[in-house]
């Protein structure tokens, strides 16, 4: 029989003689008189469940207690607490909110056995859950849709590559997140992962933030400065917004690319720099080049491997992964907050919700729920969705056959980079037939549209 670990934080001892009455063939129970070494206990063991005794609350400060609980968040906590001490309001608002029970002294054996057999099959609940979110995501990121498990499969093979990266998404969609992945995960994670966001620097102060510049170089210059990409040195170099650098730094940065040295703003004297960049947009280049507000040379040098960032409406099942990864972080760093889960007309809700700002709208609104909510469920008006919350429509098999055919056709699409030969292949039909599915599901991939007309007619 396998043995459950159980924990006891007992200061007088009071409790740990009578444990024997209450306890299963495979509990064990761990007492100690103070949180310092309830923490060690919780550190060396899974404990299924945690008593803590407030025979005399003074001894045990609240805070201390709510952090000790807060580290540990697959075991169910209850307090076992004095008639006395639950006359104070704030001492009840204390046990209501850290503890999935309480047992008031002295111990009915019978029923502080009955609470604690149902907070180890909470506990176990628990467990699988924190146990089966190891297979909701990939390089830190959170995700286990179809079009996330193929953007990880791409992922894997670019991370030793060493190359520039180029990653286009919507706003929102977690860009930053894949340039530190791709620095934390590859051979460069020892060394600096710079950011700079071109889009959010002034153009008269660009130059210097990202060159640096010598003393004396201008007004104001009383020392020598290092830029951006001096500082990226041995390590990664992400440029955000790359589509919002002027025109005129595009060439310098072309430059630097091509020949690996820069130049300090007032300077002469080139410095060697090694450093892989990684570049966002969330804005089509190739329009911007066409527009005259990019330049192509610098297009080229920076696609060389281009990541596209699915929005978060396209991944299918992963709305839910990212809010309770959102609500699991939030409650671990404020051990005081009282919400534990989503409702089920809140994750229904949000599934049916379109989310124009991406991963970083869902942080805010369920950051802003969580806050708000009166409940221990987060409901769909805490998140702004109550007119989502209503009874989704019927759908016919037609439409959802057509919603899965969709769904498989896009993502072949795209583990392919849009490659239509190499997609159909890998569905089993020809081309044309691939190209006629596109056309009845209203599908095509930029350049393959004039190509597509073509062929769909022939």
């Amino acid at each position: 029989m396998k043995q459950r670990n159980m924990l006891a934080l007992d200061p007088h001892g009071n409790l740990c003689d009578e444990l024997s009455q209450v306890c299963a063939e495979d509990q064990v129970f761990h007492c100690v008189a103070s949180v310092a070494a309830a923490k060690k206990i919780l550190a060396q063991n899974s404990c299924s469940v945690g008593l803590v005794v407030f025979d005399s609350p003074a001894v045990l400060n609240q805070d201390e207690v709510e952090r000790m609980i807060a580290c540990a968040p697959t075991t169910e906590w209850i307090a076992v607490v004095s008639t006395k001490a639950l006359n104070s309001k704030a001492f009840q608002a204390f046990i209501l909110n850290a503890f999935h029970d309480y047992h008031t002294l002295p111990i009915d054996p019978r029923r502080l056995a009955m609470s604690i057999g149902h907070a180890c099959g909470k506990a176990r609940l628990r467990l699988a859950l924190a146990e089966g979110s190891e297979d909701s995501g990939r390089f830190g990121l959170c995700g286990a849709s179809p079009v996330m498990v193929s953007f990880f499969s791409q992922m894997e093979k670019i991370l030793d590559a060493d190359l520039p990266v180029l990653i286009n998404g919507e706003s929102g969609t977690g860009k930053e997140l894949v340039a530190r992945a791709i620095h934390d995960y590859s051979a460069r994670s020892a060394k600096p992962f710079i950011v700079v966001n071109c889009g959010a620097i002034p153009s008269q102060l660009i130059q210097s933030e990202l060159f640096g510049h010598e003393k004396g170089a201008f007004t104001g210059a009383v020392q020598r400065t290092t830029g951006k990409i001096e500082a990226a040195n041995g390590g990664v170099l992400f440029l955000d917004e790359i589509g919002d650098l002027p025109l005129s730094l595009q060439a310098n940065l072309l430059r630097v690319l091509q020949e690996h040295t820069i130049t300090r703003v007032g300077g002469s004297q080139g410095v060697a720099v090694d450093f892989r960049l990684v570049a966002a947009t969330h804005v089509d280049l190739q329009e911007a080049i066409r527009l005259g507000r990019f330049r192509e040379d610098l297009y080229y040098r920076l696609n060389v491997i281009q990541l596209q960032l699915p929005p978060l409406r396209e991944r299918r099942g992963d709305v839910r992964l990212l809010a309770e990864n959102v609500l699991r972080n939030y409650t671990a760093s404020n051990p005081k907050c009282q919400v534990s889960a989503f409702s089920s007309v809140a994750i229904r809700a949000m599934n049916a919700y379109d989310w124009p700002g991406n991963v970083r709208e869902l942080i805010n609104r369920v950051h802003r729920a969580i806050i708000m909510s009166d409940s221990r469920l987060v409901s769909a008006t805490d998140l702004g969705l109550e007119t989502l919350a209503l009874d989704p429509p019927s759908v016919t098999l037609e439409a959802a056959r057509a919603s899965f055919e969709r769904d498989i056709v896009e993502s072949s699409l795209r583990s392919n980079d849009n490659n239509v030969t190499k997609a159909a292949q890998q569905l089993g039909v020809s081309r044309v037939t691939l190209y006629r599915i596109m056309s009845r599901l209203n599908i095509a991939t930029g350049a393959e549209k004039a190509a597509w007309k073509l062929d769909a007619g022939a």
